[in-house]
């Protein structure tokens, strides 16, 4: 168990009245809520879908309408791609120092995700050392245009701490088509709940365990044209790769709507659903619509309470799709949030690694705002309840 974070062996026997609980209480941040219509729809499906060859056209077509919907989703210009791979984002950011990175990146580090892929580039043996620029935890920094440098890695939503930052190409940086760096976000937390401009970057990626209401285990990357160029460039360059990681096999195989290996075949099914989901409903406008009515509610109780207290002190950092709320220091929020286990209400610790008194909420698309209105009302009739 982490040092840092204390956990609750007697949870105090508190029963929030019914009236109060949430009509579904997960609001974990991955893997995060999974539509029950969306798990009814794969079990509807199961019996042809399930256990089936991911190279026939069962699943093809099904990994073919992701493909289009996150195109749809995202507005994607002409040119860009949807590819898919296996391992989820934390294999991405490896591919990314094989098939992305030419020979120097920048970072911005501003909690324990956007530190890994920094960390990543710093020990792979073919590259430069990066340029990390890092700000403290509730913050976030900016990219610094650099001639020397071609990728700047962003992050969209920092998961660990509740920051979110607007993706915006670095001020005076070159466009690739002039010599300029890729901008290459990871938007594993923000994707799909927060807006974005796909002018403003070349790589897009991201998992479905967040707002995509599915499993882990996959990475999707929107390419712009010059990033599809990078890596048929480094590819074409010999620099050796693994066949696991290697971005241009992903890439060859996308375009045939399937995956170099074996996908898990429920997880593209609830990515697929979700997707569906939002299109049919105004896109990503509906979808990051519930995330800013979720935190609207959120942060308004938090600063209306007399013990909890928004993380992220600029309003336009906090995150719409992971609010970090830190507790006074009389009410102790690991109770507060056994108590909330205890009655069905799961997943409101904060990271284990940032070590604050707080609950960190995920109010990804696929959570009701209701809920998070209900999850509110909860948390002060515990606190109430644990008063002496």
């Amino acid at each position: 168990m982490d040092a840092m974070i204390p956990y609750v062996t007697d949870t105090p026997d508190i029963a929030i009245p019914a009236s109060l609980l949430p009509a579904d209480g997960r609001f974990g941040s991955g893997p995060s809520k999974v539509r029950t219509a969306a798990v009814e729809a794969l079990g509807a499906a199961a019996a042809g879908y399930l256990g089936t060859s991911h190279r026939q056209q069962t699943v093809k077509s099904v990994v073919g309408s992701l493909r289009a919907g996150l195109a749809e989703l995202f507005s994607l210009p002409d040119g860009y791609e949807v590819v898919l791979g296996n391992g989820g984002t934390t294999c991405f950011w490896d591919a990314a120092t094989f098939g992305l990175i030419e020979r120097r990146s920048q970072h911005l580090s501003f909690g324990e995700f956007s530190s890994k892929f920094a960390t990543a580039a710093a020990e792979a043996p073919h590259l430069d050392q990066p340029a990390v620029i890092t700000s403290e935890a509730g913050t976030h920094p900016m990219a610094v245009a650099d001639p020397d440098v071609d990728l700047y890695a962003l992050t969209h939503n920092e998961t660990s701490t509740g920051v979110m930052m607007d993706v915006v190409r670095p001020d005076g940086a070159a466009a690739p088509a002039d010599g300029g760096g890729l901008v290459a976000v990871d938007a594993t937390s923000g994707a799909g709940g927060l807006r974005v401009d796909p002018s403003q970057f070349d790589v897009y990626y991201f998992a479905p365990q967040k707002c995509f209401g599915s499993d882990g285990g996959l990475w999707v990357a929107l390419l712009s044209p010059a990033a599809v160029e990078r890596i048929e460039r480094i590819h074409a360059s010999g620099r050796w790769t693994p066949a696991f990681l290697d971005l241009h096999i992903a890439l060859e195989n996308s375009r045939l709507d399937q995956t170099y290996n074996t996908p898990a075949l429920a997880t593209v099914f609830l990515f697929d659903d979700q997707v569906r989901w939002f299109n049919d409903n105004g896109g990503l406008e509906f979808s990051a619509g519930r995330c800013d009515r979720s935190a609207e509610i959120l942060y308004s109780w938090a600063e209306a309470s007399p013990f909890a207290t928004p993380f992220v002190a600029r309003a336009d950092e906090r995150s719409r799709v992971v609010g970090t709320i830190d507790v006074s220091d009389d009410v102790d929020a690991a109770t507060v949030a056994a108590v909330l286990r205890r009655n069905g209400v799961v997943d409101t610790e904060p990271y284990r690694k940032l070590g604050r008194n707080q609950l960190r909420i995920a109010m990804f698309p696929a959570v009701d705002p209701e809920d998070v209105a209900a999850l509110c009302a909860c948390v002060n009739y515990v606190v109430g309840a644990l008063a002496p």
